[in-house]
């Protein structure tokens, strides 16, 4: 009985009638397809999940009488959908339908981490023990368990074994036994004894013992997280070496069920699937056994052999238990159900191809009656298709994630298409519902027949962002009243801190009040040595070799210890060398600071000063005879001149006690003077209610934009409108340029405030309060 598009198409393949649009269908046609057969295009495998579960809970609306086990589900890697099926059906929260499923077929491996881990313990020698992998061990479910370590934990050690620059290779002996050159830097050995040292001392400048250098950053607590570390990288070390040389099938049970033993605990979560990788190592030992083989296999031959027979074994519970079946497309598995759905019927994965190789005669000539894949997956397909009674439901990936771009589907799906086409005059476009990109979309709940949800937490997440949508002038940024007063403690305030707030006021008030850090950690760990310095690595070290040559220090061997010790530098002579570039062209610099280091050893001044309320306080250091001096080994910025001027502004608020009034800034590119201010105490009540100001809302100064628009009305001559129009350009950037605005604390102070609200009276206020009484006092040093 032919009663909707499903059945009319069972009926023509049962009576093999290859129907034409002009034939009279058996059953009325409507102007639109109906729901017996349905085809979605989603953008990736997670919203084909999150469209299935909405379209189940729709059939179960339309169908009173449908029951969650009258509905399979199939994929060509069930694998693959596992975890998005559990993310979505198991995600309701309280009175949300919620739909008891069951996922079969399920590799051992993919099902679970511990397989994985497992493997990359085996692994670890062969890959030299490189900080990425072993790092990584600590990640798969079970193991820092074992070794009680949490998150947080990890979270240090990472940090830990980053900053120590540890890079592979036990020790150097290791690297000599590989035919490299026998270098301990950057092994694990140089970095744990590195980190033990620190904890045992303190590290000085220019001290090591034992041509170790102490690594900081290890105290306290922190010795109990060190110590449980250190016995998990012994173990990772002894089981490698177990892993070595040729054994018998029953020596080789023994070390892997002792690596199992040693590395992974055995509960709820885990203990399962320590049991898979358990029973695998003992079928290796029986089959051996059965098998009469007393040879002595080396290590690649048995991981190949557990590799496989534990990928090859499947978690086959959960098909037909009560609930929705998800299962994989084999053979027979879609006996008849009320509704059958596919996932995951994409062009470049169905029908399987599974490749030939050389030695494959079958697939250099084939004859009838081989097997094949290809027409094995196609009698699939075409077995579901005949099999649902109700409703035959088709999703692919048919949207690119990226640009949107169409993706065809299964040319088994784009078949079936045609011959609706063809047959019944319904046009892919009309067979086809596209899904949007987010499943919080508006166009999920308008008056849509195609598009619908049942999320209510989408639901309001589309509301809002409607809402937004539509009073996009009305946003708010992110802080719109004031925060509470600080506590007296405030008022006690550091000369460093005070230039840390001017170097970005959003930045300080975000990270010191609110708590709030947004740079991105960098928590990519590298395998590689460095070749060369490059970045701030080598921002570091010139920097530290100015200050030792402008001390007196050679800066020779010394900082070359020093620097190989913590493996900054490349390996062998190519880092002396290196280091000694670096060193003439810091030499230079310092006889460019020769003129302004007149008079002997820098003398210091302790600094506290009382001002509206606040209470300075800090160390004034390099003071000489013409003036006090500040440089950094870089070209001037924005930020070097403003914190030299507060430093100046210090300086010059000693009037009186002896003290040189000048200040000198100088750079690689360019030096400056401060003359003597003689309203330096106006001028630092000035910034300190800036600072006041700063600590309860986002202030509009920006060291370098403020700069540009003084400079540009005071010294250039520009309008107030042409200076303003200049900062805008530098805060917004161009295809060439990077803005001002897309530093991230900047970004979420001034988020949905446009720039005439930003560089608005208050900008022009406050920049010309801080910077024009400093350009009053700037001299440009001619050299």
């Amino acid at each position: 009985e032919c009663r909707d598009l499903l059945s009319c198409i069972q009926s023509d393949i049962l009576n093999l009638n290859d129907r034409t649009i002009k034939d009279e269908p058996c059953f009325p046609v409507s102007g639109s397809p109906d729901s017996s057969l349905q085809f979605h295009s989603c953008h990736s495998p997670m919203r084909e999940a999150e469209v299935l579960y909405d379209n189940l809970l729709a059939m179960f609306e339309d169908d009173p009488e449908l029951l969650p086990n009258d509905i399979i589900v199939m994929a060509p890697d069930i694998g693959l959908y596992a975890p998005l099926i559990h993310a979505v059906f198991d995600s309701q929260g309280n009175g949300e339908p919620r739909i008891p499923f069951s996922v079969s077929d399920r590799s051992v491996r993919k099902e679970n981490g511990v397989f994985d881990g497992f493997m990359s313990i085996l692994d670890l020698k062969r890959n030299r023990y490189r900080v990425s992998q072993v790092i990584s061990l600590l990640d798969y479910p079970g193991i820092k368990e074992k070794f009680g370590l949490s998150e947080n934990d990890v979270g240090k050690i990472r940090s830990w074994v980053k900053d120590t620059r540890i890079r592979w290779g036990f020790d150097g002996t290791e690297k000599t036994a590989l035919g490299l050159p026998g270098i301990n830097e950057n092994t694990w050995k140089a970095g744990i004894e590195r980190m033990l040292l620190g904890y045992a001392m303190p590290r000085e400048q220019g001290k090591m013992f034992s041509g170790i250098l102490p690594f900081d950053g290890i105290e306290g607590t922190d010795a109990q997280v060190l110590g449980k570390f250190l016995e998990f990288l012994e173990k990772i070390f002894i089981s490698a070496e177990a892993l070595d040389g040729l054994r018998t099938i029953k020596e080789w049970h023994s070390v892997l069920t002792g690596i199992l033993d040693d590395f992974f605990i055995s509960n709820d979560e885990t203990g399962r699937h320590v049991q898979s990788v358990r029973k695998v190592i003992s079928r290796i030992l029986n089959n051996s056994a059965i098998a009469g083989y007393d040879g002595e296999p080396g290590p690649d031959l048995v991981k190949y052999c557990i590799k496989k027979d534990l990928e090859h074994e499947s978690n086959v519970s959960g098909f037909m238990s009560g609930g929705v079946t998800f299962c994989s497309m084999l053979p027979m598995r879609s006996i008849p159900f009320k509704v059958i759905c596919l996932i995951g019927m994409n062009n470049d994965i169905f029908p399987g191809n599974p490749g030939s190789y050389g030695f494959d005669l079958m697939a250099k000539d084939p004859r009838p009656g081989d097997r094949s894949k290809k027409n094995d997956d196609k009698y699939i397909f075409l077995e579901a298709l005949i099999s649902a009674r109700k409703i035959f439901y088709v999703s692919y990936v048919g949207q690119s994630i990226q640009d949107n771009t169409p993706i065809p589907p299964s040319v088994l799906v784009s078949e079936l298409l045609d011959y609706v086409r063809e047959g019944f005059g319904f046009s892919p476009e009309q067979m086809i519902t596209g899904h949007k990109l987010q499943a919080f979309s508006p166009g999920y709940f308008n008056d849509n027949e195609k598009l619908f949800s049942y999320s209510a937490g989408n639901m309001l997440a589309a509301q809002r962002l409607s809402e937004s949508r539509r009073k996009s002038a009305d946003r708010v940024p992110f802080i719109t009243d004031k925060l509470t007063a600080p506590s007296d403690e405030w008022n006690i305030i550091n000369i460093e801190s005070l230039c840390g707030f001017f170097m970005n006021p959003a930045k300080y008030l975000l990270s010191k009040r609110l708590g709030l850090f947004l740079e991105e950690k960098d928590d990519v760990l590298s395998d590689r040595e460095d070749f060369d310095l490059s970045g701030l690595d080598r921002y570091l070290v010139n920097q530290d070799l100015v200050s030792d040559i402008k001390d007196g220090d050679a800066a020779g061997d010394y900082r070359l210890n020093e620097y190989r010790s913590e493996g900054r530098l490349p390996h062998g002579k190519a880092g002396g060398m290196l280091l000694n570039e670096s060193g003439i062209d810091a030499g230079l610099f310092v006889k460019k600071l020769d003129q302004y280091t007149k008079g002997g050893k820098p003398g210091s001044c302790d600094l506290d000063i009382m001002i509206n309320g606040f209470s300075l306080t800090g160390r004034l250091t390099n003071i000489y005879a013409d003036g006090m001096l500040c440089f950094r080994y870089a070209a001037m910025k924005a930020k070097d001149i403003l914190r030299s001027w507060i430093y100046h502004l210090a300086l010059s608020s000693h009037r009186g006690r002896g003290l040189p009034l000048n200040t000198f800034l100088v750079c690689m590119d360019r030096a400056v003077k401060f003359s003597p201010a003689e309203k330096s105490g106006d001028n630092l009540a000035a910034l300190l209610d800036l600072y006041r100001e700063g600590l309860l809302r986002p202030l509009h100064f920006i060291p370098e934009l403020s700069r540009e628009y003084a400079e540009q009305m005071h010294m250039k001559g520009k309008g107030g409108n042409e200076a303003i129009r200049i900062v805008v350009k530098k805060w917004q950037g161009s295809d060439y340029a990077k803005g001002v605005s897309e530093d991230p604390y900047y970004a979420l102070c001034f988020r949905n405030t446009s720039p005439a609200e930003i560089f608005d009276d208050s900008f022009i206020k406050n920049s010309e309060s801080v910077f024009i009484p400093l350009l009053e006092h700037l001299q440009e040093i001619i050299s």
